[in-house]
């Protein structure tokens, strides 16, 4: 099996390289630290499975997941990520990916991950399972950010945690015009008018 790992930290990556090879036979792992190498891999080569991050200080997670699924839609693609699952599984995994789990989860959810996607099935916490049957119901939202999309819940999440419209530009290759549009459609979907606001529709929703 060849594995593709892509996140920036030097320590994640080591620690879930060795529980792959301990709970997959004959696995070849190659790393990428960046986007832009993650790239550089999947144009090179075909991979079994990509385990991916949601966040990067440069480019979108959510474009190179969308590439992959184009490029090769054999692929599995597990999302393992830090970022909070009400927000961010059912947004990836609706774009294609084959399961998300979080990473303070246990090395026992990471083999269960991975045995489930390797049977072809989509993989989520019970926490989302939880959620996503509740809301379907009651015809509701799993979580109320559902009417933003993927970018504008990215700038979103940029904005509350205090980054200006020019930092954020130079996060996502955007303009600062382009940043500011998307803030635009961020308040009026939410009905806000204030970073404050946002914050704490941010926090209320994440829980």
């Amino acid at each position: 099996m060849k594995v593709l790992l892509i996140d920036d930290h030097y320590v994640v990556r080591q620690g879930v390289s060795m529980m792959l090879a301990k709970y997959l036979s004959k696995v070849s792992i190659h790393q990428a630290e960046s986007l832009t190498k993650a790239y550089n891999n999947v144009n090179r080569h075909v991979f079994d499975l990509v385990i991916l991050d949601v966040h990067f200080p440069k480019g979108s997670s959510m474009d190179l997941l969308l590439y992959m699924k184009l490029k090769s839609p054999s692929t599995k693609i597990l999302i393992l990520s830090g970022m909070i699952e009400e927000q961010y599984a059912v947004r990836y995994i609706q774009a294609g990916a084959d399961g998300y789990l979080n990473k303070l989860g246990t090395e026992k959810e990471l083999q269960c991950a991975l045995n489930a996607i390797n049977e072809n099935k989509i993989y989520v916490s019970n926490v989302i399972k939880e959620k996503v049957t509740s809301a379907v119901l009651r015809n509701e939202p799993v979580n109320a950010l559902e009417v933003l999309s993927n970018r504008e819940l990215e700038v979103a999440r940029l904005l509350s945690s205090g980054e200006g419209n020019l930092e954020i530009a130079n996060k996502l290759n955007l303009s600062s015009n382009t940043v500011s549009t998307y803030k635009y459609r961020v308040f009026d979907k939410l009905k806000i008018n204030n970073i404050i606001s946002l914050a704490s529709v941010l926090r209320t929703y994440s829980n």
